[in-house]
């Protein structure tokens, strides 16, 4: 259950580890304060002024005359820094006797005084500013106390807690800063990792940060070095391939040419054509676009293009993008991928409908049709290689089974994804998505 309050980045909760500890000791330090210091030192001070104003009530009843009663008064204003009168014929009311006090300072003040006076009394430390009020029941009247607040409160309360505060928050800044520095190398680090991913270059990245963040990011770029000189060395290896192998089938195709009649050797240039579409369709498998750099590109005019040479080629599909959308990726990898749910979508349907717009962070492209569609449970099996849902390997009725395979593999590696599902168009919905 905690964890839903937990921060969730490494910098929240590095702070946090930080911040408990501190806490924690600001709220022992501010008891240990409390118990030792304040309260003691609030108690002393309130003993002192009760002990004075028991001191003037006593007087006061030994020298019960308006002579005697003025020099006592004139003493407590002299010598005890009071500011004292006396209320005759004043009775203190029963509402009159509640205390207004609101701080705890004229609350132990209020209980010794009910201690060492045993008259009726009240106290009332908002009645003027910076200084408490007390009101004695005398028999000649009311005796009225007036006292500075500094004479029972001690200013070193605030003191404390301001100097607490402060240095938690200077603490808090520091630490803040500093977990930040230590943080961004490993945010520039997956921010490196997921460039790579979706096929970008990002040459600016290097180690830096701690020792182990450092290791991290010479381990990360030794790892991108070795694939990207596997993925070079494949496709050099498959550029080898495809001449090696098209040179024999433009031999036979000259001996064709050059031997037989026409109407014989159809048949055969039909094979040797398909033999050259299956093995496009083998490389460009295998060789996954790899050397191809990303670059930002107009999405709507990549569609565009797709959609011209569809129609070119009997399809009737429509075409809907939201503006002008740019985007980075691979152009002609990226092409290819939609030209092949176009085209798969185009085999097996009377219509197809192409949509594309922005959704917070994403491009999202969905290719609908109104064919016999897939059913779910062969739906991931169709993005295998060579995969075909009908048993028979004739070219005719489903291509090679790559088509798929081809648009998934590119569009991984810009990053997204190809979801397929129901269309409402009752057809097969294949849904992509690439991330800005």
């Amino acid at each position: 259950m905690i964890k839903h309050f937990l921060p969730k980045s490494l910098l929240g909760r590095s702070i946090l580890i930080i911040v408990i500890p501190l806490i924690l000791l600001q709220l022992v330090s501010a008891f240990v304060f409390y118990e030792s210091h304040w309260h003691k030192v609030s108690l002393r001070l309130a003993r002192g002024v009760v002990g004075d104003i028991a001191a003037v009530v006593d007087l006061l009843a030994q020298n019960n005359t308006p002579k005697g009663r003025a020099a006592v008064l004139d003493l407590a204003s002299t010598h005890f820094a009071f500011g004292t009168r006396i209320l005759e014929g004043e009775v203190l009311s029963n509402d009159d006797a509640e205390s207004s006090v609101t701080d705890p300072a004229g609350s132990v003040l209020l209980v010794l005084m009910r201690e060492a006076i045993r008259k009726p009394l009240k106290i009332d430390s908002n009645k003027i500013d910076k200084h408490v009020v007390i009101s004695i029941q005398l028999s000649e009247g009311v005796l009225e106390v007036v006292s500075n607040r500094k004479r029972i409160f001690s200013s070193t309360t605030y003191v404390f807690v301001l100097w607490m505060v402060g240095t938690a928050m200077i603490l808090f800044g520091v630490a803040t800063a500093f977990m930040r520095n230590q943080v961004r190398p490993i945010r520039r680090l997956a921010v490196a990792a997921d460039d790579f991913g979706k096929g970008r270059d990002n040459p600016l990245f290097k180690p830096e940060g701690a020792s182990e963040v450092r290791q991290a990011a010479s381990a990360f770029i030794s790892m991108r070095d070795r694939i990207q000189r596997q993925i070079n060395q494949r496709t050099e290896m498959l550029s080898g391939v495809s001449h090696d192998l098209r040179t024999p089938l433009t031999r036979m195709k000259l001996a064709l040419e050059m031997k037989f009649e026409q109407n014989s050797i159809q048949d055969l240039k039909e094979d040797i054509t398909e033999m050259e579409h299956m093995l496009e369709a083998y490389l460009a498998f295998a060789r996954g676009e790899g050397d191809e750099t990303p670059s930002l590109a107009n999405l709507s005019a990549i569609l565009r293009d797709v959609v011209n040479s569809a129609r070119r080629n009997g399809a009737t599909i429509d075409l809907h993008t939201e503006g002008s959308i740019q985007v980075p990726l691979r152009p002609r990898a990226f092409k290819r991928c939609v030209a092949n749910l176009v085209e798969n979508a185009d085999r097996y349907a009377d219509h197809v409908s192409l949509r594309a717009g922005q959704r917070g962070q994403v491009i999202e492209i969905i290719v609908d049709d109104d064919g016999p569609g897939i059913p779910e449970k062969y739906r991931e099996d169709a993005f295998r290689p060579f995969y075909r849902l009908e048993n028979s390997r004739n070219p005719e009725t489903g291509g090679v089974g790559l088509g798929l395979s081809i648009a998934r593999d590119i569009i991984r590696g810009h990053g997204g994804d190809i979801l397929l599902s129901d269309s409402p168009t009752g057809g097969l919905r294949a849904k992509l998505t690439v991330p800005l």
